[in-house]
């Protein structure tokens, strides 16, 4: 009885970490109200300032080159990939959603223009 127990005990416990680390990487799917495992106050307003000037660059060094979104955004297309952004702090999910789609982002299946894969290039 007491090694069913503890059994049980541990399955629960490692399906509980699998969800909730689960959570975090899928937390930020071109959704710019959720926040990511990178958020600070700073980063934040500075990404935000960054999308307001439409500063590829600036974006580009926030980024790190962490993510799939930083090997589809390229100075020309930025302006978009900033208006998407907008659209989506607004409400307009739909839209912005067309938009991330056009540039190769945000498809269920983690394809893009350029190929990719599940899992990668969610993080913010």
């Amino acid at each position: 009885m007491k090694k069913s127990t503890l059994g049980l005990g541990a399955l629960t416990l490692i399906l509980g970490a699998t969800v909730l680390s689960t959570g975090t990487t899928l937390a930020y799917r071109g959704d710019p109200t959720v926040t990511g495992p990178n958020y600070s106050i700073e980063r934040h307003t500075a990404m935000q300032k960054a999308f307001e000037n439409k500063d590829y660059t600036a974006w580009k060094n926030l980024m790190q080159n962490r993510g799939r979104v930083t090997q589809v955004i390229t100075e020309a297309n930025f302006a978009k990939f900033a208006e998407a952004h907008n659209l989506a702090l607004q409400g307009k999910k739909e839209e912005a959603q067309k938009i991330r789609s056009e540039l190769g982002l945000g498809l269920q299946n983690g394809s893009g223009r350029n190929g990719g894969g599940m899992g990668r290039g969610f993080n913010r």
